[in-house]
């Protein structure tokens, strides 16, 4: 039987304490910023970097976005993360199915990029981000307009509310930057809690 640790001995930190990142080599799938199907006519875009304090891209952060498509349903459909029936590797996406949920890494100049379909119901997609220094997750929306009566961007004053609605680039295309602190210049990113 080992004997219990010494109290005045330091424990080694688990992973929950430590800055990572560790999800980087097993969470992020093939095609996994694709959630519209191939060639429909209503994909739009939605891509951003994520900075730092200073101001400095991500290149290790990990985007998730979850949303309800768009007749409004929120079941989604199986087969996000398919996977090889023979070795286990994750194959991506089954091509027609709409699952509301993407999950995509920051490549090295800290963007990512989704193509997905506009939510129903709501004017918004949820969105995760996973990085570097943060032990927790943070979870923040991305407003595809400024929608008017929408209570969260209602109690807002127009600094913050700005940080949390995309800007058009293009033609279905929507650029959301995420900032995980306040840099001197921008705004940090209105990031929700939950209990």
């Amino acid at each position: 039987m080992t004997p219990p640790p010494d109290p005045a001995e330091p424990l080694a930190p688990t992973p929950s304490q430590t800055v990572g990142p560790f999800y980087g080599y097993a969470l992020p799938f093939a095609k996994g910023g694709d959630l519209a199907p191939a060639g429909h006519p209503g994909t739009i875009t939605v891509h951003g970097y994520v900075y730092d304090g200073a101001g400095q891209p991500v290149p290790d952060a990990l985007i998730e976005i979850w949303q309800p498509a768009p007749d409004g349903s929120r079941h989604g459909a199986p087969g996000s993360l398919r996977r090889d029936p023979v070795n286990g590797a994750v194959l991506g996406r089954d091509g027609p199915a709409f699952t509301g949920f993407g999950r995509v890494p920051t490549d090295a100049d800290g963007h990512y990029v989704f193509r997905t379909l506009p939510p129903g119901g709501v004017p918004y997609l949820s969105m995760i981000v996973f990085a570097r220094g943060l032990l927790h997750h943070l979870h923040t929306r991305v407003y595809l307009e400024d929608a008017a009566g929408d209570a969260l961007l209602g109690s807002l004053e127009p600094g913050r509310r700005a940080t949390l609605v995309a800007t058009p680039d293009g033609e279905g295309v929507h650029r959301f930057d995420v900032r995980l602190q306040y840099d001197g210049v921008h705004e940090e990113t209105v990031f929700l809690a939950f209990d």
